[in-house]
């Protein structure tokens, strides 16, 4: 089946079919996917992480059939039975004193209820964050990332910077009393996979508290155990006023998203409970589906085999490129979420195309253009662990 269809736009196709992606997608199960002309791949790329748990995990298939038949997707105003039980359940499962949850559809739209939650709980208009993040293409979310777009769509949302990443001295002359918030991701996925230090954090949290500011932290790629723990920030001893987790939380069977507040922020959602609506945000449907798909995290724990294999990927690549068997100049990153550093963006391409052919689906970090993203589903075995280690000896 020809993938050219006067149906989308013909750039897109083009793009495509640049990037060696111009073929469509078939069955999908596990850590693969395959392709309609009967190629099988390791997906490595997982939806930017979402397929955490898998390509089409069977016990969230059948969770939404049982859904389908008992209800719909709900009124994002009303109280429900599936909404009231999956906040209680991301209360249980979210580390420490982040309790309430605004659901959403996608990781942007997370992230702009969180930067209004904060603006509105402040009462300050100034939104904070550092270079080289990526946080999804809606509104706040599209302004406070790192694109060499940004012109297509100006002005962008006004009273928003960014400042170096890293920078202690910055960050305590950027953030002051007309601070709402430092937005911050504790791994920066689509950006080599640079990670904050816990110094860093650590510092970014006092100078918050001593402001009075908000500090937001993005979980969407690294969170549900994706960087080998149940989430990156907890290694770092920090306490988030607002978390943002993303599509991981419905293992890719029904799109839902959260934003978790602590109980002390969610006083000002209590004053002005229709600050932020979302249509299909919650559906009781998908929040059927994102409740299995917590019992499967709490159960399964796959952030412990995330830490096991991704371990044992960078040791394998590492040993390749002393050898001079692959193309791959450096690997970054923790657990299963592994930035590929390719040298140049041109070579990155190259290298992703010629993945595919190996089987293997990887692409190029949306603002590191010069590394792929492996960031394979959280369930690999041994053996397709190897089997990427083959794929990328070449």
């Amino acid at each position: 089946m020809s993938t050219q269809s006067t149906a989308l736009p013909a750039g897109h196709q083009d793009r495509l079919q640049a990037q060696g992606l111009g073929w469509l997608e078939g069955k999908r199960e596990g850590a693969y996917l395959h392709t309609q002309d009967g190629r099988r791949l390791i997906d490595g790329h997982c939806g930017a992480g979402v397929f955490n748990l898998g390509r089409r995990p069977q016990a969230l298939a059948e969770e939404l059939k049982r859904a389908l038949r008992e209800t719909d997707i709900g009124n994002f105003p009303m109280i429900s039975q599936e909404k009231a039980l999956l906040a209680q359940a991301l209360a249980q499962f979210v580390p420490g004193a982040l309790e309430c949850s605004i659901f959403a559809v996608t990781r942007g739209e997370a992230m702009d209820a969180a930067c209004k939650v904060a603006r509105g709980y402040t009462g300050r208009p100034a939104l904070i964050t550092v270079d080289g993040e990526w946080y999804g293409q809606t509104g706040f979310a599209l302004t406070l990332s790192q694109r060499d777009d940004h012109a297509l769509f100006a002005p962008l949302i006004p009273e928003t910077r960014s400042i170096p990443f890293g920078d202690v001295a910055a960050l305590r002359a950027a953030v002051d009393g007309r601070t709402a918030a430092l937005v911050i991701a504790p791994i920066q996925a689509e950006n080599g996979c640079r990670e904050a230090s816990t110094e860093y954090l650590q510092q970014a949290q006092a100078v918050c508290r001593q402001q009075g500011a908000l500090l937001i932290v993005d979980e969407t790629q690294s969170g549900f155990g994706r960087a080998g723990a149940r989430f990156a920030f907890e290694a770092h001893g920090i306490a988030p006023d607002i978390l943002v987790i993303g599509e991981a939380l419905g293992g890719g069977i029904f799109p839902i998203a959260a934003t978790v507040l602590t109980q002390q922020v969610n006083r000002f959602m209590n004053a002005h409970p229709l600050i932020h609506l979302s249509t299909f945000g919650g559906a009781d449907i998908g929040c059927r589906v994102a409740l299995k798909a917590l019992e499967i995290y709490t159960s399964a724990e796959p952030w412990k085999n995330a830490a096991a294999q991704g371990e044992r990927l960078k040791q394998g690549i590492t040993k390749l490129i002393g050898a001079g068997q692959t193309p791959i100049k450096a690997v970054m990153g923790r657990g299963l979420l592994l930035a590929l550093d390719c040298g140049t963006p041109d070579a990155a391409a190259a290298f992703c195309r010629n993945m595919i052919d190996r089987g293997l689906f990887v692409v190029p970090g949306e603002v590191a253009k010069h590394t792929a993203v492996l960031r394979p589903s959280l369930m690999i075995s041994d053996a397709e662990a190897a089997e990427i280690l083959s794929a990328l000896s070449c």
